[in-house]
């Protein structure tokens, strides 16, 4: 999710503090990464190197929209502050029932989710 507005990405939030902080934390716009047109905020510089090294691995999933929503067809977009890990990777959710949803059962969700982002990905590029 990039605002149209400002560029940033999960708006400015710091991918890699969810991982190192277990919180959703600002970044800072001292430390700056540019990604597939997005600008991305760390708290510090080695969040941004990390960042950097692998974007796959820190970047949300799902281009940071809601996994319940991308299950099912739909491209909702997911808040920072609502979040979880799951197998090593970041997950945004709309609200805290999609979040309990997906934390019930995360295999059918992401299955399902696999299936339709390659569609609603190429839609959103439209």
């Amino acid at each position: 999710m990039i605002n149209r507005l400002t560029g940033l990405a999960i708006s400015g939030f710091d991918p890699v503090a969810y991982f190192t902080e277990t919180k959703a934390m600002p970044g800072d716009g001292r430390y700056e990464a540019v990604q597939d047109g997005a600008i991305w905020r760390f708290r510090n510089e080695g969040n941004r190197a990390a960042f950097v090294s692998h974007p796959q691995v820190y970047g949300p999933q799902f281009g940071g929209y809601d996994p319940v929503d991308v299950a099912r067809g739909k491209i909702v977009e997911g808040l920072p502050q609502i979040w979880m890990i799951h197998a090593q990777r970041l997950f945004l959710f709309s609200s805290d029932i999609s979040r309990t949803a997906f934390a019930a059962d995360p295999s059918g969700f992401l299955k399902a989710a696999q299936r339709q982002w390659p569609s609603l990905r190429e839609s959103l590029s439209r």
